[in-house]
C-alpha cells in the first residue's frame, strides 16, 4: 500500500485527521466500519481497554503460563476483530491506517487473528503489532530486590497491599506505533498502550516528529486524550446535555483531531451525525481523568494549565497553546492479583421507616452468619435513594439496599454455584434469603439471584516503573523486529504536583445578591478515576463567573460539599483560567477502583453529579442568565 503522506516540507504539510473510533471495549459497534467510508479520514484509532478489562485479561494470561493452557479465544478483545471485519474493504480502498490497543495482553493473537481474517476477505493490509507492555518478570524480579512500588494514590507501599501480584502491564509509549507506520504497516495492534498513545503515534508518523520535538508531541497528547473516549468530546457525558443536546443524542457523531504539524489541533466529529462539539464538550473531556497541571505520557510531559480552546465554526474547536516538556523516566505501571470473590443481595424498601426497614434486614443477616461474619473482609449493607414524602406512586416510595460482601473463601461466597444450595451449607445468599418471612413490612427481594451467585475479583496496584526495563518492540509485518529504546531525554518531576487554592479570592456577594442554590445551575462539569484516585473539575462560560467560581470552590468548600463522602483524604487543587475551570484530584477517594469497588460509582463518574446537586451561595444575576 503505497505511503499517503504529503511530501511537501514540514511546514506546509496538511494536517493529519485522526478519528477516534472507541472508547471502551463496550462503544458502539458501527464506528470502525462508518468512519472507514469517509475518505477525507487518514487514521483510525481506539481504545478498547480499562482496568476493568485489563485485569480480567491479565489474571488470564498469568493462568495461561501457570498452567500451560491456552484461552480458545485468545486473551485480546475479540469484538474489535469483529468491529474490523466490515471496516476491511474502506480502510484498502481509502488507504487508511488503524492503531487500536485491543491486543489486551495477546496482540501477537490478535495479529494473526486480524491477518486471517484480511486473507479471508480478500484484502491486502499490512498488519504489525507492538510488544513490552507485559513487565511481569521483570516487576517480580524488583520486588524480589526488595522494590516497595508505592501505590499512586495512597503512597503505601506494595509489601503492605496483603495481594500476590500475578500479572504487571506497563503504559507504552507511541514511539513504537510511528516505527510501525513508518515501515509500512496498515494496521498496528498493541496491548497497553496509552490511551492517547495511538493518537500520538499517527502524528509522529504523519509529521516525522523527532522524539524531542516536545512541544508537538504535547499537543498530540492532548488531542489523544480528547478523542480517546469518542462521544465524550461529542456530547456524551456532557452536564449542558439538556439543551445542547437532548434533542438529537441518539447516535452522536465519533471525533475526529485535525493535528497540524506545529502539534496544533481542530476536534471536529464525523460528517452528518448528531452530537455536538464546543468548547464546552472539549473542556468537560480535558477535565477528565487528569491528576494535574503536567499531564504524563511515556513519550512527552504537556502542561496543560495554559491550554487556550476557542469555537473556529460550527463542531469546530481548536486548541492551541500546550507546553511541550520531557517524559519522566518512569511509566505507570498495574499490578493485578486475585483479590477473593464477591456477590451481593437486594431488598427492596418502601414507604415509612426506611431506615429502621434497613437496620431490620442487617441485624437479622449478621444473626444468620454468626461466626462465619468474620470470613468476609468486605461486608456493607447500603441503601440508595429515597422514599419521597406523599408519593405520587409506588416507584416514588421504593428504596433499594444492597447487601455487598467479599471474601477469599469461595466456598461461603457460593463462587459459580447456584444460590440454591443444601440448608445446612453455610452461604452468603441463603443467609441473605432465609430471613425473608421474618423481615420488615412488605419484605420483598430481588428475585434474579444471579448476582448473589459468587464471583472472582481482582485488586489493582498502581504505580510506576523505570522505562529503562521495558522492552518496547515492533514485530513488523515482514517479520522483522525493531526495539525502540526508552526516551533519551527525560525529567524528573516531583511525585506530587503543586496544589493550591486561588489568589485574591471574592466574596459570592462581589457581583450583588446571592441565592443558595444547586452548584449545577450555572456550572457545568465532569469526573472519573484513575485508580483509586477520583479527579473531578468544574468550569463556567462567563469570565465573572470565573471570579466567582475560582474563590467559592477552594480544598475547603470541596470537603464541605463532598459531605459524608469525604473521607479524610488528601485534596489537590488546581486552576485552567483560560478555560474557567478548576480541577481536584481526590486521592485514594473510591474503593480500591472500579474492579473491587464496593460502591455504585465505580468509575468516579457520578462524583461530579453529586457535587453538582449540593447547594452553594450563587448570585442571583448569574442564574438569571439561564440554568445550565
Amino acid at each position: 500500500m503505497a505511503d499517503r503522506r504529503p511530501k511537501e516540507d514540514c511546514s506546509r504539510r496538511r494536517p493529519v485527521r485522526v478519528a477516534g473510533a472507541s472508547g471502551g471495549v463496550f462503544d458502539r459497534f458501527r464506528s470502525l466500519k462508518d468512519l472507514s467510508s469517509d475518505p477525507d479520514i487518514d487514521v483510525i484509532v481506539g481504545d478498547w481497554l480499562g482496568e476493568l478489562n485489563m485485569t480480567h485479561r491479565g489474571s488470564q494470561k498469568a493462568k495461561e503460563a501457570q498452567t500451560g493452557d491456552q484461552s480458545q479465544e485468545g486473551s485480546f478483545e475479540v469484538i474489535f476483530v469483529d468491529c474490523l471485519r466490515p471496516a476491511l474493504k474502506n480502510i484498502a480502498k481509502n488507504r487508511q491506517k488503524v492503531c487500536a490497543n485491543a491486543g489486551a495482553t495477546d496482540a501477537k493473537g490478535l495479529a494473526k487473528a486480524v491477518r486471517d481474517m484480511c486473507q479471508a476477505e480478500g484484502v491486502d493490509l499490512k498488519v504489525s503489532w507492538i510488544e513490552g507492555d507485559d513487565v511481569t518478570e521483570a516487576a517480580l524480579k524488583m520486588i524480589a530486590a526488595g522494590e516497595e512500588f508505592a501505590s499512586l494514590p495512597s503512597d503505601t507501599k506494595l509489601s503492605d497491599w496483603g495481594h500476590e501480584p500475578l500479572f504487571a502491564q506497563c503504559y507504552l509509549g507511541a514511539a513504537g506505533i510511528a516505527e510501525a507506520f513508518r515501515a509500512g504497516a496498515d494496521i498496528v495492534l498493541c496491548g497497553r498502550v496509552a490511551d492517547a498513545s495511538p493518537c500520538v503515534g499517527a502524528a509522529m508518523w504523519w509529521h516525522d516528529w523527532k522524539t524531542d520535538q516536545f512541544t508537538e508531541l504535547a499537543h498530540a497528547l492532548v488531542a489523544g486524550h480528547l478523542i480517546e473516549c469518542s462521544n465524550y468530546v461529542t456530547g456524551g457525558y456532557y452536564s449542558g446535555f439538556k439543551k445542547e443536546v437532548l434533542p438529537a443524542c441518539a447516535d452522536m457523531g465519533f471525533p475526529i483531531a485535525e493535528i497540524d504539524a506545529c502539534g496544533e489541533f481542530i476536534i471536529t466529529k464525523e460528517k452528518n451525525s448528531q452530537g455536538i462539539v464546543t468548547p464546552g464538550t472539549c473542556i468537560s473531556q480535558m477535565l477528565y481523568e487528569i491528576q494535574g497541571p503536567l499531564y504524563y505520557n511515556s513519550d512527552v510531559t504537556a502542561r496543560i494549565d495554559s491550554m487556550k480552546m476557542e469555537a473556529i465554526g460550527e463542531n469546530r474547536v481548536k486548541v492551541t497553546n500546550v507546553i511541550g516538556l520531557p517524559p519522566p523516566p518512569t511509566t505507570k505501571v498495574g499490578f493485578t492479583a486475585l483479590g477473593g470473590y464477591q456477590a451481593e443481595f437486594h431488598y427492596f424498601l418502601t414507604g415509612l421507616d426506611i431506615e429502621e426497614k434497613a437496620k431490620m434486614v442487617e441485624i437479622q443477616t449478621l444473626a444468620s452468619m454468626g461466626e462465619y461474619r468474620k470470613e468476609f473482609h468486605t461486608l456493607k449493607f447500603t441503601v440508595t435513594g429515597s422514599s419521597r414524602p406523599n408519593p405520587r406512586n409506588q416507584n416514588e416510595a421504593t428504596v433499594d439496599l444492597r447487601i455487598f460482601a467479599q471474601s477469599r473463601n469461595p466456598e461461603i461466597i457460593s463462587a459459580g454455584k447456584n444460590v440454591i444450595v443444601k440448608p445446612e451449607t453455610p452461604c452468603f445468599a441463603r443467609w441473605c434469603l432465609e430471613n425473608c418471612l421474618q423481615g420488615y413490612p412488605g419484605s420483598t427481594m430481588a428475585l434474579d439471584m444471579r448476582q448473589a451467585m459468587g464471583k472472582p475479583y481482582f485488586e489493582y496496584w498502581a504505580t510506576l516503573i523505570p522505562q529503562s526495563v521495558v522492552e518496547h518492540k515492533v514485530y513488523h509485518f515482514d517479520a522483522t523486529v525493531q526495539h525502540i529504546p526508552p526516551p533519551a531525554v527525560t525529567k524528573h518531576y516531583p511525585r506530587q504536583q503543586s496544589s493550591y487554592d486561588t489568589t485574591n479570592p471574592l466574596p459570592a456577594d462581589s457581583w450583588g445578591p446571592t441565592r443558595s442554590a444547586p452548584l449545577g445551575h450555572v456550572c457545568m462539569g465532569r469526573s472519573g478515576d484513575k485508580s483509586s484516585d477520583c479527579n473531578v473539575g468544574f468550569f463556567v462560560r462567563n469570565t465573572d463567573e470565573w471570579d466567582w467560581l475560582r474563590s467559592t470552590l477552594s480544598v475547603e468548600k470541596m470537603q464541605d460539599l463532598l459531605g459524608e463522602e469525604y473521607k479524610g483524604g488528601r485534596i489537590d487543587r488546581f486552576e485552567f483560567p483560560h478555560l474557567y475551570a478548576v480541577h481536584f484530584l481526590l486521592r485514594d477517594h473510591l474503593d480500591r477502583g472500579c474492579n473491587a469497588s464496593s460502591s455504585y460509582d465505580t468509575l468516579g463518574k457520578n462524583c461530579c453529579e453529586y457535587l453538582r446537586a449540593k447547594h452553594v451561595d450563587i448570585p442571583v444575576a448569574f442564574l438569571e442568565r439561564g440554568i445550565i
